[in-house]
């Protein structure tokens, strides 16, 4: 398929030091496919709560960018598993979302959900996670990331993955939102 230097995707990454019940920092970086920058947006999630999703909706229909085609997520379990619904997501803005994540796991996020929650938090973490599409493996130049992908195949979600990741194994959209939330929270706490 191949994606054109021009099209735009919105990165969403956290910065977080705090402990449960405190906010994590959410920037969402708009590139496009040839590395230019071409917005920000910045938001917050709860540490250990369950509104990632509707932060990261929020943030992104803050932007009113109709141009930007896909949403890539850092991640599917934020601020100490505050979980991302990719579908509810890609519903809810009317676009393509990604998560990738950066290590391969043999069991998944259930074992770590139930040593940290119990009840009724488990029970809607485990919803919420079992809901999303499995992850697979892409191969990004020098190294592999992990995408689960929703509102487009898997072969376009690829070519997706691999022309936002130039060099590094890591898409230039997510890195670039990182940096950016890591000095936001920075900023936030006062230190220089």
């Amino acid at each position: 398929m191949g994606v054109k230097s021009g099209i735009r995707a919105l990165g969403v990454a956290e910065s977080f030091r705090g402990r449960e019940g405190t906010a994590s920092t959410l920037c969402g970086a708009v590139l496009r496919a040839s590395r230019a920058t071409d917005g920000f947006t910045f938001g917050s999630c709860t540490v250990g709560g369950t509104d990632a999703t509707e932060e990261i909706a929020t943030l992104t229909a803050r932007l009113d960018r109709e141009d930007v085609r896909y949403v890539l997520v850092s991640g599917l379990a934020l601020a100490w598993y505050n979980l991302v619904d990719l579908r509810v997501i890609a519903e809810e803005l009317d676009r393509p979302c990604l998560s990738i994540t950066f290590e391969g796991s043999d069991g998944g996020l259930e074992a770590g959900l139930r040593e940290a929650f119990s009840g009724a938090a488990l029970d809607d973490r485990l919803e919420t996670y079992r809901r999303q599409p499995p992850r697979r493996a892409v191969d990004v130049g020098d190294g592999t990331v992990f995408v689960r992908s929703v509102g487009l195949p898997d072969e376009e979600a690829d070519d997706v993955v691999q022309a936002f990741t130039p060099e590094g194994g890591r898409p230039e959209p997510l890195r670039v939102a990182r940096l950016a939330a890591r000095a936001a929270d920075r900023w936030r706490s006062g230190e220089q």
